[in-house]
């Protein structure tokens, strides 16, 4: 089964950033590069490594995941005992020497590194999920053909230009035939706009084309997901860490700074924290019009870390709980 590429680094499954090395305290929030996620600056960085397909065990886990500050680095969970991944195995490491540099790919035999199947949320095998920066973004589980394989990894090489990750490895056995850049993954025309004007950093014009796409397309999934991400980076944009920590301190029961608490928690993977504290201050609000305020903040939220998670879950039913 295949599984689309979000539009987003999702906070779900494991956290590696503190192995990737990510971020700066003090850096300005919602800054080109600094979005949900994105590690500290690689740009342009080349780094020699033995092949471009790395057999990986727990012990030697963290050299990898520090190199997905530097370009995706491909987790292919598997095991010899499944057909579907001996069949997906050639087909995606085709893909990834295609990309010339661009991404690694780190095979994991999931029953002897179960660590590492249970860190990933492995279900079944094969599953294939990128780290970019340290953090996880899933990508299939299952079988896949080549063509959605190239497919997939092309968006995993923008989104991870999209949060600073523009590195390359360079290895031995490198094709030198190989394409120097990956084809770009081809955008709706309805959403070219959207997607520029998010590029270029406008955050707002960014909101507005993408509520203008969902006014014509309610049901563009990829529209919505896109929405939410651009309002998160919009609320965040130009202002700080420390900024929005110092007013929550100040301020314990003001509902915007809470609100600027938990925007910053999950734009650093901080989920649970981040719902934890919205829930919290939704049980001791009064007023209806803050109940109402949080709770929609909490839906939106629940939407840009993925309605699936299991963190989401079960923030969703306390919510409901709270409400009746």
């Amino acid at each position: 089964m295949t599984q689309q590429m979000p539009e987003r680094i999702p906070g779900g499954g494991i956290d590696l950033s503190h192995l990737a090395g990510r971020g700066q305290t003090g850096s300005p929030v919602g800054a080109p590069g600094s979005g949900p996620g994105a590690p500290a600056g690689q740009a342009g960085q080349v780094v020699d490594v033995p092949s471009l397909v790395l057999e990986v065990t727990e012990a030697g886990f963290e050299q990898a995941a520090q190199l997905s500050t530097v370009v995706p680095v491909v987790v292919e969970l598997w095991s010899a005992a499944s057909p579907a991944s001996q069949e997906l195995a050639p087909l995606l490491e085709e893909a990834v020497r295609a990309l010339a540099g661009r991404a690694l790919l780190a095979r994991v035999e999931a029953e002897t590194n179960p660590g590492l199947a249970q860190a990933f949320q492995a279900q079944v095998v094969p599953t294939v999920v990128a780290l970019v920066g340290g953090r996880p973004v899933p990508l299939i589980q299952g079988a896949a053909s080549a063509e959605q394989l190239r497919e997939l990894l092309a968006q995993l090489v923008q989104l991870a230009e999209q949060h600073g990750v523009t590195g390359r490895v360079n290895a031995p056995e490198a094709d030198a035939d190989a394409p120097s850049e990956p084809a770009e993954p081809v955008i709706p025309p309805a959403h070219l706009a959207a997607v520029e004007a998010a590029e270029r950093g406008d955050y707002a014009a960014a909101v507005a084309e993408w509520e203008a796409v969902l006014q014509k397309a309610p049901a563009d999934a990829e529209a919505r997901a896109a929405l939410v991400q651009m309002r998160l980076l919009q609320r965040l944009d130009g202002t700080t860490a420390e900024g929005i920590r110092s007013a929550a301190a100040e301020h314990p029961d003001g509902v915007d700074a809470q609100l600027g608490v938990a925007d910053l928690d999950v734009s650093g993977g901080h989920v649970e924290d981040a719902f934890l504290r919205l829930l919290d201050l939704f049980a001791a609000a009064s007023e209806d019009a803050d109940r109402a305020r949080i709770r929609e903040r909490l839906l939106e939220l629940f939407e840009v870390v993925g309605v699936a998670d299991p963190r989401v879950i079960a923030a969703r039913g306390r919510l409901a709980n709270l409400l009746y």
